[in-house]
C-alpha cells in the first residue's frame, strides 16, 4: 500500500513527493570572471586586427579563439536580486539553485531560470458552497505563502502559482463543506463562531497540498462568510428568534430566582403569613410582572375576591 492511499485512509492529505529537492549549484564570484571575459575579448579583438592588419594567419586564429573564449565566459555571468534565485539546468538535469544576491558566474552552457522567493499573497474570489448543513454560504480566504524549495517549484508542478491558487480555493471549499456556519448543531465548530479553530485548519490544509510544490504557508484567513443572498433574510429571522428566546429564558431564570428570594425574605423576616393558596397567587403576579411587558395592578382588594 502506497503512502497516498494510507494517508487517504487517515483522512488527511498527502501530495506525491518531488523527484528533485533543492540543493546549491556550482557558482564562481562574477566580478573576477567578468573581469577576466572581458580581457580575452579585447584581447582577442586585438590580436584578430593585428592578423588583418599583417594578414597572418595565425593572429587570425588566435583571435578568434580567444575572443570566442571571452564571449563563452560572459554567457555565464548572471546576476542575483534579493528575493529571488536562479535554478540552473545542464543537458535537462537539475544542477543547483544559486540564491545569494550579487554578479555570479555559472556554466555558461546551463539555462538560468528565475524564480521569486519573496512572500507572496493570493485571495481567493467569493465562492458559493454549502456548508456541512447544506445551507449555501459565501466564503473566500487570502493565503500568504513563500517559494522555499526551488527545485520543487520548477519541477513537481507545471506552475506553482497557479498549483497554489487552485489548492487554496479547493481547500477553502473543502472547509466550508465540513463545518456549519452556525454553532447550534452537535458539531463542536462553526465557520461564525470559531474563526481561530477554523484558521488553523485552513492554514495546515493548504500547506499539506503545496508541500509537493516546495512552498510554504507562513498564513491564512477568511476574509469574507456569509450565508448566501437567497437565504441570507430567513437566516436572519432564525437568529433574531434565538435571541429572543435566549433572552427570554435568562428573564425567566432571572425572574424565578427572584420571587424564590422575595418568598424567602418574607418567611424569614415574618412579615406576612401565606398559605399555598396566597404563595401561588402572589408567584403568578410576580412572574407576569417580572416577565412581561404589562403595567402592575395594586391589588386593594382580597386575594380570594
Amino acid at each position: 500500500m502506497t503512502a497516498q492511499v494510507e494517508a487517504r485512509e487517515r483522512g488527511k492529505i498527502q501530495m506525491p513527493e518531488s523527484p528533485v529537492v533543492e540543493r546549491p549549484g556550482f557558482r564562481a564570484s562574477g566580478v573576477p570572471m567578468a573581469g577576466l571575459s572581458l580581457l580575452l575579448v579585447l584581447g582577442g579583438g586585438a590580436v584578430l586586427t593585428y592578423g588583418l592588419i599583417v594578414e597572418t594567419v595565425l593572429p587570425l586564429a588566435v583571435g578568434s579563439v580567444v575572443g570566442l573564449i571571452g564571449l563563452v565566459l560572459l554567457g555565464g555571468l548572471v546576476a542575483v536580486a534579493p528575493g529571488e534565485a536562479r535554478v540552473l539546468q545542464f543537458l535537462g538535469n537539475y544542477t543547483g539553485t544559486v540564491r545569494p544576491a550579487g554578479l555570479h558566474w555559472v556554466n555558461p552552457f546551463s539555462s538560468k531560470t528565475k524564480v521569486s522567493t519573496r512572500i507572496r499573497n493570493h485571495e481567493t474570489a467569493v465562492m458559493k458552497v454549502n456548508d456541512s448543513d447544506g445551507n449555501p454560504i459565501e466564503i473566500a480566504a487570502v493565503v500568504v505563502w513563500q517559494v522555499a524549495d526551488t527545485a520543487q517549484a520548477s519541477f513537481a508542478v507545471d506552475s506553482f502559482v497557479e498549483f497554489v491558487e487552485t489548492q487554496t480555493e479547493t481547500a477553502v471549499r473543502h472547509i466550508a463543506t465540513s463545518y456549519p456556519y452556525d454553532g447550534e448543531g452537535e458539531h463542536p465548530f462553526s465557520l461564525r463562531e470559531n474563526a481561530e479553530e477554523i484558521t488553523g485548519k485552513l492554514s495546515a490544509e493548504i500547506a499539506a497540498r503545496v508541500e509537493a510544490a516546495g512552498v510554504d504557508v507562513v498564513e491564512s484567513r477568511l476574509t469574507h462568510l456569509a450565508y448566501a443572498p437567497e437565504i441570507a433574510q430567513a437566516m436572519l429571522q432564525r437568529q433574531q428568534a434565538g435571541a429572543v428566546v435566549a433572552a427570554r429564558e435568562r428573564i425567566v431564570e432571572g425572574a424565578v430566582g427572584m420571587v424564590d428570594l422575595a418568598l424567602q425574605r418574607l418567611s424569614e423576616r415574618e412579615v406576612v403569613e401565606l398559605d399555598e393558596e396566597r404563595k401561588a397567587a402572589m408567584v403568578s403576579n410576580l412572574l407576569v410582572v417580572l416577565c412581561g411587558d404589562t403595567q402592575p395592578v395594586v391589588n386593594t382588594g382580597s386575594l380570594y375576591h
